[in-house]
């Protein structure tokens, strides 16, 4: 059986990190069994999550994970797609993954009161100074991709554009490319699910509240992948 490292439900979410919900949604699409456990950055190829363990091989990084289920399993996940389309799936794909999620990053690790609210619990162990550094180091990185060399009104616009972007491609469908969903709806979810949850406020947030087609396709998703954590009455109060 396939085994999902992930870093489990926290933040109002059935995952904290976006990308492992990418990849434990193409599991379920996919129709595999999986068992998910509590995973290590220091245990993972790449030092990253997610990574899945299967027949004794491990395999990190979201996309490559999903490049492995395909070619072993003989999955299409975007079956049915002709070649333009699956061209414009990929390049929504890079934009969710390449730029609205950097602004995520900066919402919930950047801006002070959030991460203090919840990333800054994951060192609740370590020796004093290790939460600085840590968001330090986040700081470095949100501002080496470029998105942190911005002022935080003006991340919050770029990511508004992004969402406006996804609002206007969803339109009237039920699933990013149709009536059926296909392999960038897991990672679409992912990150509007990490912005719109209700335990950190931000004004990318408050931005992505304002497209009634993407919250609603939100709650579609995860009605139809988090059925019992969708039906939860708690979930908003959930912590990390």
């Amino acid at each position: 059986m396939i085994v999902l490292y992930g870093f489990g439900s926290g933040f109002g979410l059935p995952e904290i990190s976006p990308y492992v919900t990418k990849t434990e949604v193409q599991l379920r699409m996919a129709g595999l069994d999986y068992r998910k456990e509590q995973g290590r950055s220091d245990r993972s190829p790449k030092g990253q999550l997610p990574f899945v363990e299967d027949d004794g091989e491990l395999i990190a990084d979201s996309t490559f994970i999903r490049a492995h289920i395909e070619e072993k399993y003989g999955v299409d996940l975007d079956r049915g797609l002709d070649a333009s389309q699956r061209a414009q799936a990929w390049t929504v794909e890079r934009m969710v993954e390449n730029h609205l999620g950097w602004c995520m990053v900066h919402a919930r690790w950047v801006l002070r009161p959030n991460f203090e609210k919840g990333p800054a619990h994951f060192f609740d162990g370590a020796p004093e100074g290790v939460r600085e550094g840590v968001y330090r180091q986040v700081n470095a990185n949100v501002r080496a991709v470029g998105i942190g060399r911005h002022s935080d009104d003006e991340i919050a616009d770029l990511g508004e554009k992004s969402l406006a972007a996804l609002c206007q491609l969803l339109g009237g469908q039920t699933y990013m490319m149709g009536d059926r969903p296909t392999s960038v709806d897991a990672i679409v979810f992912g990150q509007l699910a990490a912005i719109l949850t209700p335990y950190f406020d931000s004004p990318l947030r408050r931005h992505a509240e304002q497209f009634e087609t993407i919250t609603a396709y939100a709650d579609r998703m995860m009605a139809r992948f988090y059925p019992d954590f969708a039906r939860a009455p708690a979930r908003q109060s959930a912590a990390a």
